[in-house]
């Protein structure tokens, strides 16, 4: 897209409470974001110790993170998250749909579409209620019954019938790159997120899922301004042809094929305004949440 086109659609946002930095921002404000360091983020679902919600919080934050994703719908009040938060200084960036698998947005039943429209359009309202900006949402499915050129096509549709609800909150809808047989290259992806054309949905990228396919930094350069948040794994190729597809994702970070110097150098290349990292990796108690942060400190500091 254009950087003109991004304006002239940002101009209709001109009274939201969230307008995309990469729109508004001058290039002596944009080098001041990218002198931030990146914040740590980890999923809810990785907290494996059987504590209260609050000391869950207490203990991530003691950890180094500095914010935690949820699934959406959230199942947890919103209020007693709001209460967590404020406590601890953790954040609450963005959040997970939960409904774009079982219902997509691909899907040729129009009602299934819509429910999932309709889930995605709560989480956005949740996720401004939380004070974060992003819902992470899977853009279609491509299967033995749904062919990919109607997978396309429909899932364009689903997206541009969510613009009312982004435009309503000022949240952000990032597209994750899934193992959905959909969307298989990064010219592919850029081509997606710009014919819908809407400054607030871009790409929620995920540097592990796309080494089935490629090469990470190929698609950060690609995507490049249309990176809104990322998701942070390993993989492993030789696992993948050596044991099966999904052991691929059973190695540690930094144990993987990610060549982390060169990815995090592309993510510093691009100008990413996001500012999250958030792992979305295998869980467990205070002391592997402890060596994650770790992890990810040593990835961290590629980030030139």
């Amino acid at each position: 897209m254009e950087r003109r086109n991004f304006i002239k659609s940002a101009a209709v946002l001109s009274g939201l409470s969230v307008v995309p930095s990469f729109v508004t921002a001058s290039t002596e404000e944009t080098q001041i974001i990218n002198q931030k360091k990146l914040k740590k983020g980890l999923g809810y679902g990785m907290i494996k110790e059987d504590i209260p919600l609050l000391d869950k919080f207490k203990m991530v934050k003691d950890l180094g993170f500095d914010g935690i994703e949820f699934n959406a719908p959230v199942e947890i009040p919103i209020k007693e998250l709001l209460d967590a938060k404020a406590k601890t200084g953790i954040e609450l960036p963005s959040v997970v749909n939960k409904d774009h698998w079982s219902k997509p947005l691909s899907h040729p039943d129009p009602k299934v579409r819509q429910e999932c429209i309709d889930s995605v359009a709560k989480s956005l309202e949740e996720v401004k209620a939380l004070g974060g900006d992003t819902v992470l949402v899977v853009p279609g499915v491509v299967n033995e019954t749904i062919p990919y050129e109607q997978a396309y096509n429909t899932a364009l549709e689903s997206i541009r019938k969510l613009i009312p609800a982004v435009e309503k909150t000022g949240m952000y809808i990032g597209l994750e790159n899934v193992w959905s047989n959909f969307i298989l290259s990064p010219v592919e992806a850029r081509r997606f997120v710009d014919e819908i054309n809407h400054p607030l949905i871009g790409w929620y990228f995920d540097i592990g899922n796309i080494l089935r396919y490629g090469w990470p930094e190929h698609w950060i350069e690609t995507l490049n301004s249309r990176i809104v948040k990322l998701h942070i794994k390993e993989f492993s190729r030789e696992a993948m042809n050596k044991k099966g597809l999904w052991e691929g994702f059973n190695v540690e970070l930094l144990e993987g094929d990610n060549n982390w110097p060169v990815v995090m150098k592309a993510v510093s290349k691009i100008n990413y305004t996001g500012g999250w990292v958030t792992a979305e990796v295998g869980g467990g108690d205070r002391n592997h949440l402890k060596k994650i942060s770790e992890q990810m400190d040593r990835i961290f500091a590629y980030y030139k």
